[in-house]
C-alpha cells in the first residue's frame, strides 16, 4: 500500500519524539508541528531520525492559534494530537495547563473537521483524565476505561494537571460526536524509559530526582508504562481499523517505594533515597486493566527494563554523573 502521510503535533515531546521515530520507520511521510521551528533542542534530534530527509516536515504552529493547524492537518490521513503541556508546579493553572489543553485540543480538533482526508484522529490523553474521582482505590479495585475523573474533585485536590487532561478529553469526545472523524483516545500513566530529546521532560525528572541525590522518595502510587510501547499504542490505534474509545496503557501500577527498591536492585551503589516524604501510610495500589490495550497487539515492556533504560539514557544525555 502507499505510505500514508500523518500529522503529530507537539512533536519535539518525549512521547512524541518516539512516535514520529516510529512512524518514519514504518514508512509514513509526517508532517510534525512544533512551536519553534528554529529551536535546534526541539528539532534536532528530530531531523537526525532515519527517514527524517525524505519524509518528515516540520511545521511551526501554536495550540492557542485558532486555525494554525490548518495547514499541518492539510493532506494528512490521521492526526495524533499529543500536544499538551505537563508539570506539576504551576502559578496561573488557567493560562498554563487547562487553556492549551482544552483550547489547543479543540483548535487542532476544528483544523481536522475542515481537512476531508483526515479519517482518524489519535489524541494523548492520561490515566488523569480517568482516575482520579471520589471512588477508593485499594489493591481490590480494577481501573478501567469507564472510568472518568471528575473535575470537581480535581478543583477540591487542586490537581490542575489532572484536571486540564479531564476537560480536554471531554471536549474532544463531544466535539467529534456529530463530524465524520474517527476519535480514539489513548491514555498513558507515567510514562518512563530512554530518552531521544535533549531536554528533561515531567516524568524522566521523577526518575532523575530519585537517582539524583534526593533525601527521600514521594508517598505516590501511580501506573508506569514505557515511552516506546505508548508510542506504538498510538500507531496500533491509528493502524486498526476496528479500534475504537479509550485505551489505558499501564504496565504497572507501584509506589515510589518500590520504584526506589528495583533501583537499588539494579545500581546497588546510587545514592538513594532511604525514607518517604511522610509517614502517613503508604497511598494505596490499585489494578488498571489491560485487556483494550491487548485487544490493539500491544505488548509491554516489564517495568524494571524500562527503569533500566531510563537510567542509562539519563546517565548518556549527561543529567548525572554519580556512577
Amino acid at each position: 500500500m502507499a505510505m500514508k502521510t500523518v500529522c503529530v503535533t507537539g512533536a519535539s515531546g518525549y512521547i512524541a519524539s518516539w512516535l514520529v521515530k516510529f512512524l518514519l520507520q514504518r514508512g509514513y511521510t509526517v508532517k510534525a508541528s512544533v512551536r519553534d521551528t528554529s529551536d535546534p533542542k526541539k528539532t534536532q534530534h528530530l531531523l537526525s531520525l532515519d527517514g527524517a530527509k525524505e519524509r518528515l516536515h516540520l511545521i511551526k504552529a501554536d495550540l492557542m492559534e485558532e486555525g494554525s493547524f490548518d495547514a499541518v492537518v492539510d493532506g494528512c490521513d490521521g492526526v495524533f494530537h499529543t500536544a499538551s503541556p505537563f508539570y506539576h508546579a504551576t502559578k496561573d493553572p488557567q493560562a498554563e495547563l487547562i487553556d492549551p489543553a482544552l483550547k489547543g485540543t479543540l483548535n487542532v480538533l476544528r483544523s481536522c473537521a475542515k481537512t476531508p482526508s483526515v479519517k482518524r484522529v489519535v489524541l494523548t490523553s492520561s490515566i488523569a483524565s480517568v482516575a482520579y474521582n471520589y471512588k477508593p482505590k485499594t489493591p481490590q479495585v480494577l481501573v478501567d476505561e469507564s472510568w472518568w475523573s471528575d473535575p470537581e474533585f480535581c478543583v477540591q485536590t487542586q490537581k490542575w494537571y489532572v484536571l486540564s487532561k479531564t476537560l480536554a478529553e471531554d471536549a474532544a469526545w463531544k466535539f467529534v460526536k456529530d463530524k465524520r472523524i474517527e476519535l480514539v483516545a489513548i491514555n498513558p500513566p507515567m510514562v518512563v524509559g530512554p530518552l531521544l530529546q535533549p531536554t528533561l521532560n515531567t516524568s524522566s525528572a521523577a526518575v532523575l530526582n530519585l537517582i539524583n541525590g534526593a533525601e527521600t522518595y514521594p508517598n505516590s502510587t501511580y501506573g508506569w508504562a514505557d515511552v516506546r510501547d505508548v508510542a506504538n499504542a498510538h500507531i496500533l490505534a491509528f493502524e486498526n481499523p476496528s479500534a475504537n474509545g479509550r485505551y489505558l496503557t499501564v504496565e504497572s501500577v507501584a509506589h515510589y517505594s518500590e520504584i526506589v527498591k528495583l533501583l537499588r536492585q539494579l545500581y546497588p551503589t546510587l545514592p538513594l533515597p532511604k525514607k518517604c516524604a511522610d509517614d502517613k501510610p503508604f497511598v494505596a495500589k490499585y489494578q488498571v486493566s489491560k485487556e483494550r490495550a491487548k485487544s490493539l497487539g500491544l505488548e509491554f515492556t516489564p517495568l524494571e527494563q524500562t527503569i533500566k533504560e531510563a537510567v542509562e539514557s539519563l546517565k548518556e544525555k549527561g543529567f548525572f554523573k554519580t556512577f
